[in-house]
């Protein structure tokens, strides 16, 4: 049995499958996750809903972590090939007691993992994650007699809620990319399905994912969606990421924007009939939202909290807030816009409902939006057992440099955040950010700047001295 203890991670689980975690350690991991739900929840057969995304060895995996699941004494209901958001909304819709959906997301062929929940909406945080972690890597297993049903087409209902309540009357063409990924089955229908001329790029499923990683992040990706909205004349185009929870767009002239940007434009469209709203977004997102017109007359507060779709996902539910936005692509929506989770298909059906409340194209949208010059997310490697002793360090570093009031770029620290690694701001707005990255050997680097592209990539040079200074940090991801 082999299970490396790595894979527990910040608020999922993920593995390279086989190197790092056997069938008989998935199995492990369903006894140590219905060990959890039936002490969450108190009942002896809890039900729990299981889906799995389309990698050539999801589906094994689903059904070892099932058989876990019933030898515990949870009443196991399989809806299949699933996004992450499908299986999310069928907590709700099936009443059940908690979810287990097997998908790597966006990482490489070879990773594997597990997204799970028991309150319903919510993610495992960090705590929970840590509680599995035990009872499974100390084999503290329950032991009952569950079962094991089937659901058949609960993508039809999944698809039906999505479309009922969302019809545009304007035509918008959106070219809908899933990099052959699974949100390739249900994207294009559901975007239809609203009113919307669709033109699909990578739709068709293929777990070798031939072209590039299905990754709303991913450069690769993002200039195929440019070049078929282009080719294809269209208003915008959406990607999206392997599992379905997140969304990336591209404006009609075939430009990226950041996905921050978009949440402040959905935030913007829906603040006047939603007055005196919340609204959650990353640290790692633009510092707009702070000063931001639309949002000040409309009396709607924005709070910056931790990185991550569990973090984000808690704090909306906890502030009641309308929305949450992050920079990585999650969008969350609340009632009545939606229950709380991640869904990327809903979040590019807001896109839908903001170009069909304002008569513009979302380019001119963008530009009513003050300039920033915004870097990408760039990853060093580091690694797992080294990564948080080194943010712990720049936040120390950082604080230091403020105490000292030296300056970056002849800028003063003003403002600094710890909610999840360090933030700081200087005088003119601009930030820079330095975390670990929740699911991943590496570190996370973002800056961004009101002022100049110069001054922001002189707070990105300033980051990356403090870091290659530790003698632990390995080559970008990518890098501006």
């Amino acid at each position: 049995m082999k299970i490396n203890p790595n894979g527990f991670r910040e608020y999922d689980a993920r593995w390279i499958f086989e190197k790092d975690i056997d069938i008989e350690g998935i199995t492990n991991l369903g006894k140590g996750l219905g060990t959890q739900i039936i002490g969450h929840t108190k009942k002896n057969n809890p039900k729990v809903i299981v889906g799995h995304d389309y990698r050539s060895y999801s589906e094994k995996i689903k059904k070892a972590l099932s058989e876990g699941l019933v030898s515990t004494g949870c009443n196991v209901e399989d809806i299949g090939l699933s996004l992450s958001p499908m299986v999310y909304f069928a907590q709700f819709n099936l009443k059940s007691d908690a979810i287990a959906m097997v998908t790597a997301s966006h990482n490489e062929n070879g990773w594997t993992g597990v997204k799970m929940g028991i309150k319903k909406g919510l993610t495992h945080a960090p705590e929970e994650m840590s509680e599995l972690k035990n009872i499974t890597l100390e084999n503290k297993f329950k032991s009952g007699k569950g079962s094991l049903k089937k659901i058949n087409n609960f993508k039809n209902i999944y698809t039906h809620d999505l479309i009922k309540n969302n019809k545009i009357n304007k035509k918008i063409k959106a070219v809908v990319a899933c990099g052959n990924g699974t949100a390739g089955i249900f994207a294009p229908d559901i975007l239809r399905g609203i009113g919307c001329d669709v033109v699909e790029l990578d739709c068709k499923l293929d777990w070798s994912f031939p072209k590039y990683n299905p990754n709303p992040e991913d450069l690769e990706m993002l200039h195929a969606i440019s070049k078929s909205v282009k080719a294809n004349k269209a208003d915008i185009g959406f990607g999206f990421d392997g599992d379905g929870d997140r969304c990336g767009v591209i404006d009609e002239k075939g430009n990226e924007i950041f996905s921050d940007k978009i949440g402040l434009l959905i935030a913007r469209n829906l603040a006047p009939k939603y007055k005196n709203s919340k609204f959650i977004v990353d640290v790692k997102s633009t510092g707009l939202y702070s000063k931001d017109k639309v949002l000040t007359e409309n009396k709607c507060k924005t709070i910056y909290w931790k990185t991550g779709h569990s973090h984000i996902k808690r704090k909306v539910n906890t502030e009641k807030a309308l929305a949450g936005f992050e920079k990585s692509g999650h969008f969350f929506f609340n009632q009545p816009l939606g229950y709380g989770y991640d869904d990327g298909i809903n979040s590019a059906i807001q896109v839908c409902h903001l170009l069909n409340n304002q008569n513009k194209k979302i380019s001119e949208l963008i530009i009513e939006l003050p300039i920033t010059y915004q870097t990408p997310t760039m990853a060093p490697f580091c690694k797992d057992e080294e990564k948080y002793g080194v943010v712990n360090d720049m936040v120390k570093e950082v604080q230091k440099i403020q105490r000292e009031n030296n300056k970056i770029d002849n800028q003063k620290i003003v403002e600094i955040l710890t909610v999840n690694g360090v933030r700081f701001s200087l005088e003119d707005g601009s930030w820079g950010l330095i975390r670990a990255s929740s699911n991943k050997p590496s570190l996370v680097v973002v800056t961004e700047s009101p002022t100049s592209d110069d001054r922001k990539r002189k707070i990105f040079e300033f980051i990356d001295s403090l870091l290659q200074k530790t003698g632990k940090i390995g080559e970008y991801d990518q890098k501006i």
